[in-house]
């Protein structure tokens, strides 16, 4: 049985931890009108806050929703300033609870454990397994429709295994409570939300601990709603998978997209970006064809919006972040092709 922590809510709501919320939320968006206007009563603004959810009279803002488009449509639903402070100044508490259960191979809004992080755990799980295999089979899995299909119930009950404070827990179902997805109440939770992050990442705890303990498969890895399992037996990963399914359905009522499949290490493992073999790691087809298309479209419409070339200098320096960490140097020679800028003539 986990053990439940008590006795949160006075770290919560403590004016330190509140000031270190609002500094953290300034990230990224210090210039915003919302974060300058909550700034310029700064002391004021923070103790109204910590009255707030001390009473138990805290509101939630509704959320300012927009699309993105890359690499998929999704819609975000991002908090209004305010909300954003008290989710990180209720993720700092609560957030080292969870990280002390998360298995090794659980990645994704954790420090240390990014993208980046996670195609390093897979390269070092695929060369273990060659070296005591051989030849192995990969198990590829996502959820379907991860997050509108979270379900509010399941996740508050996963929750208080391993809390018991009833303010941070009323705190926590307000949160969950203030979003559904459209058509489906009691499911779903925003995409855009810090504390949405974290309880995506605890919602399949249970599936990680299902499969390392009960089932003790060694090599897994799991970003958000994907995962990888490495095995020399193709019908192990067979049976696996059918039980995986059964257990997803059971306990948090999720089902795999229908990518989700096995097949031979040797085409290698695509996950968190990168293509994975033991002995090298590659740039993702489709995050290549979509730099060149960007950069390629910045470069029109440069002689007519001269300014676009600030914004082409962060895209590019993003890209070379991106492949430096792979070996990809001749296709980063193909791709900056793409991003010759000329003034007209």
């Amino acid at each position: 049985m986990p053990k439940s922590y008590n006795r949160l809510w006075e770290w919560v709501i403590d004016f330190e931890n509140i000031y270190h919320a609002f500094r953290e939320a300034c990230k990224g968006k210090r210039y915003r009108w919302e974060a300058l206007k909550f700034k310029n009563l700064l002391d004021e603004n923070l103790i109204v806050l910590i009255n707030d959810l001390d009473y138990e009279s805290y509101r939630l803002a509704e959320y300012r929703q927009f699309y993105v488009y890359e690499p998929k449509k999704r819609l975000i639903s991002a908090p209004q300033f305010r909300d954003r402070v008290m989710h990180h100044a209720l993720c700092q508490v609560i957030e080292p609870i969870f990280e002390n259960r998360f298995v090794s191979g659980t990645f994704a809004c954790r420090v240390g454990r990014g993208t980046h992080a996670s195609m390093q755990y897979v390269l070092k799980c695929a060369r273990a397994a060659k070296r005591r295999w051989g030849n192995y089979y990969v198990l590829k899995g996502d959820m379907s429709h991860y997050f509108p299909t979270v379900d509010h119930k399941l996740l508050k009950g996963i929750i208080r295994r391993n809390i018991a404070d009833k303010k941070i827990l009323r705190l926590i179902d307000t949160i969950i409570d203030s979003y559904s997805t459209e058509g489906t109440p009691g499911k779903g939770i925003p995409i855009g939300a810090l504390t949405s992050q974290l309880f995506a990442n605890v919602y399949l705890g249970p599936l990680d601990h299902w499969i390392k303990e009960e089932k003790t498969i060694k090599y897994y890895i799991r970003y958000m709603d994907d995962f990888v399992i490495i095995h020399n037996d193709k019908n192990f990963l067979k049976e696996l998978l059918k039980k995986i399914e059964v257990f997803l359905h059971d306990k948090v009522q999720l089902t795999l997209n229908p990518k989700t499949g096995i097949f031979p290490g040797r085409h290698g493992i695509d996950f968190c970006g990168y293509r994975v073999w033991p002995s090298h790691v590659k740039p993702r087809k489709s995050t290549i064809g979509r730099a060149k298309r960007r950069f390629r479209k910045m470069a029109r419409i440069f002689p007519d919006d001269p300014g676009i070339l600030e914004h082409a200098k962060a895209s590019i320096n993003s890209f070379l972040g991106y492949i430096k960490h792979c070996n990809g140097w001749q296709t980063t020679k193909s791709v900056l092709e793409r991003a010759i800028f000329k003034y007209r003539e």
